[in-house]
């Protein structure tokens, strides 16, 4: 292997590489740019659905995941895949923080964008330890491994999904019972689409699923005259190039008590990712757990300086490349190109600000019970032993913490119901998980 900071990517055909494109090896051009454009449509439905829910803009959502894949290209040194979207980890504590109703731009967002900055750092600072531990052992993945099992990271990740619930199914309920149903058939077109399609639109459900819904309410509201029709005048009267809309963050130490936590979440996501990469590509990444933890901090608190989300590394593009078998760092390079042009389009963000109410109360439906899933099957792929009164103990507690929505208050820091389960699920592990088996 190269002693370079970035490899040297060998060009390939499909042929040459029986199927199989290495991180450090590329496509020929008019198929690195296929293949990118595949990523940007892949990270699109989920990129833009988490600032809807928060009330952040989209197109500086999109434009920030653009950026945010060059930043982490560059501190792996090309050599680690992946692209950065909006992470639904801040959810929960954005509108907690902000008193977001779930409708239109979120006026109270500097002070969201200050704790994500703060977060951002937090995130970076551990980086930078685990970059210097691996420099000097090369055993920081198996100390993080130690601190966050899967019953800990798995407890974690469904904590955040059955803590948003409440918030999606009042959002599903909307103004009544049109609104309800349309949330409902919105549920129902994506679960179409996730049973009854294959390959790539099936990898695409949740934006094929919005894209029917939407559809289909257009049907019941302009045609049939049923609840409020969609409004396509700002999408006609919308620029095709022109500059997001920009926010200033605000610092407020109880915001940040509460969103700082979700760098413990975003370390399992990006643990997870380089996992994942490593058992595709048959390569040992861990020796860039550092780094990618620092190129994802790093795009966070330049995101939150501007008004963007905090972002994270996508599963979406995970199961592009292990359908693709194409793993070639360079893609992501385009694909950031790709997004950023989108970020910079008006009339983009226009279609979608008219998604219409209901349909994002179905999808955030769907979101947050896929998330709150996902942490389920973290335990079953892990095979998990529950057995294990120490396990079993540590999921039931931060399950409910989460579910429940416990907070504590300690005057300056305020730990709502993510934070406390979080770190309720790390410190139980500490305490309950050396304890031996029992029958």
């Amino acid at each position: 292997m190269s002693d370079s900071y970035f490899p040297r990517w060998k060009r390939v055909s499909r042929v040459q590489a029986d199927g199989v494109v290495q991180p450090d090896e590329y496509l020929p051009g008019p198929q690195s740019v296929a293949m990118a454009a595949q990523h940007v449509v892949a990270m699109f439905g989920s990129t833009i659905l988490a600032p809807l829910l928060m009330g952040f803009d989209p197109n500086l959502a999109i434009l920030m995941s653009g950026i945010g894949t060059l930043i982490f290209f560059l501190f792996v040194g090309g050599r680690v895949p992946s692209y950065l979207g909006s992470s639904f980890a801040f959810i929960g504590g954005v509108i907690a923080v902000t008193g977001y109703a779930g409708s239109g731009p979120n006026l109270n967002i500097g002070v969201a964008l200050g704790a994500i900055i703060m977060c951002g750092l937090a995130y970076t600072l551990i980086g930078v330890l685990v970059w210097a531990l691996d420099y000097k052992s090369g055993r920081a993945a198996a100390v993080i491994n130690r601190m966050m099992p899967p019953v800990v990271t798995g407890s974690i990740v469904a904590v955040i999904g059955l803590n948003l619930s409440p918030i999606a199914a009042k959002s599903a309920m909307g103004g009544g019972t049109f609104d309800s149903m349309m949330a409902l058939m919105t549920v129902m077109c994506v679960g179409g689409v996730a049973v009854f399609t294959r390959g790539v639109v099936q990898r695409l459900l949740i934006l094929v699923g919005m894209i029917v819904a939407c559809l289909l309410y257009a049907i019941f509201t302009n045609g049939m005259g049923y609840g409020v029709p969609i409004d396509v005048s700002g999408v006609r009267n919308a620029a095709w190039f022109g500059i997001p809309s920009f926010s200033s963050p605000v610092f407020n130490v109880q915001a940040m008590s509460v969103i700082v936590p979700v760098a413990i979440i975003l370390v399992a996501e990006n643990l997870g990712h380089i996992k994942a990469v490593s058992a595709m590509t048959g390569q040992n990444l861990d020796k860039y757990l550092g780094r990618a933890f620092v190129g994802d901090g790093v795009a966070t608190m330049l995101s939150g300086s501007l008004g963007g989300t905090g972002v994270t590394t996508y599963a979406e593009n995970i199961g592009v490349m292990a359908a693709t078998r194409i793993y070639s760092t360079l893609v992501f390079v385009f694909a950031a190109i790709i997004a950023l042009f989108l970020g910079f389009s008006p009339k983009f963000g226009a279609v979608i600000q008219m998604i219409p109410g209901p349909v994002l109360g179905g999808m955030s439906v769907v979101v947050f019970g896929l998330i709150a899933v996902a942490g389920a099957r973290i335990w079953v792929v892990n095979q998990v032993d529950f057995s294990h009164s120490g396990n079993l103990l540590v999921a039931a507690v931060t399950l409910v913490l989460g579910a429940g929505n416990f907070s504590l208050d300690f005057g300056m820091i305020r730990l709502d119901g993510i934070g406390t389960a979080t770190f309720g699920a790390i410190i139980l592990q500490a305490i309950l998980g050396q304890r031996p088996k029992t029958a």
